[in-house]
């Protein structure tokens, strides 16, 4: 029995007919997709088309084109379960604040989101409100409080405020095992029926992104540093409402305006300011001075979209 041929083995459709040149290369490329998925189909044409207009724009030489392979392949081998350096390579081009932006389109009045970050741990403690979030028991205390509500004012009893940050020396506990405790400057909250939380933490300060990696060496040949402004990340929901990641960014600090993920937004500027008032300090559980930060939080119900 004679071994079948390729055009017995697979019928050729006319798109597959073309031969590949450098005029029709993603035609060529996007022809021999046979899926019957719609949105895959979408965008694995588009990522297709885009490339090769990359590479015909730039005309990258055989050893440029292999650097940027074995870019991505170190990439890769440096990730790990709490290091994802492919969030940091989405984050510090931008990519991920636009996809954010994209799927997070709200109404006037509701706040305004940013990105989650690689360093976000699931299953964080759960706390009453006024406790203090910081274990090892470094930096400048922090009463940070606020409210709920929703685009119409009206205060959300119940919602959950999951809360993370990096300690005084500007690491997350995850990326200092052993030496901070587990679960440092992480937990939950709950508003009560007026909507209100309140906890105790320290002020943040700015960090640097990891950059001893294939994404530090990108931003330092493109001039770039490699830190974030100081912050306090936020997932806030409650049922009934569509819910948000964000941050809160201290107004003083010197990466505000160069944030290298491009995570700041104007309304997101927090206004830090410090108490100088030993009754108040007493009443808080807090040493005097200490700072405080207000900041509110209105969320959006499902379908509620401004337009983009």
């Amino acid at each position: 029995m004679t071994a079948p041929t390729p055009a017995q083995q697979i019928p050729l459709s006319p798109e597959d007919t073309g031969y590949f040149t450098e005029e029709n290369s993603a035609d060529v490329v996007i022809g021999r997709m046979k899926t019957k998925d719609a949105r895959f189909r979408e965008v694995m044409g588009a990522v297709i088309r885009h490339l090769h207009e990359l590479v015909k724009e730039v005309e990258p030489t055989n050893d440029e084109w292999m650097a940027a392979i074995q870019f991505l392949t170190r990439t890769g081998q440096i990730s790990t379960d709490w290091r994802q350096e492919y969030i940091l390579l989405s984050d510090t081009l931008g990519v991920s604040m636009l996809v954010d932006a994209i799927n997070n389109r709200k109404p006037s009045g509701a706040t305004e989101t940013t990105v989650l970050g690689p360093f976000y741990v699931s299953d964080a403690p759960r706390y009453d409100n006024g406790a203090n979030i910081c274990l090892d028991g470094k930096g400048q205390p922090l009463l940070v409080r606020g409210r709920v509500t929703d685009t119409e004012g009206r205060p959300v009893a119940g919602a959950l405020l999951d809360v993370w940050q990096t300690n005084e020396d500007g690491f997350y506990d995850v990326q200092q095992k052993g030496v901070q405790p587990d679960m440092n400057l992480r937990g939950v909250f709950q508003t009560d029926a007026d909507g209100r939380y309140w906890f105790r933490s320290v002020k943040p300060r700015f960090y640097p992104i990891p950059s001893d990696g294939p994404v530090g060496q990108l931003l330092e040949q493109m001039g770039r540093h490699p830190f974030r402004p100081a912050h306090i990340h936020f997932i806030v929901g409650a049922e009934g409402f569509e819910p948000i990641t964000t941050h809160i960014f201290s107004p003083d600090c010197p990466y505000l305006h160069s944030d290298a993920v491009f995570g700041v937004k104007e309304s997101l500027i927090a206004d830090y300011r410090q108490v100088d008032d030993p009754r108040q300090a007493a009443g808080q559980g807090l040493p005097n001075p200490f700072w405080a930060v207000d900041c509110d939080f209105v969320l959006a119900r499902p379908g509620a979209r401004r337009e983009g």
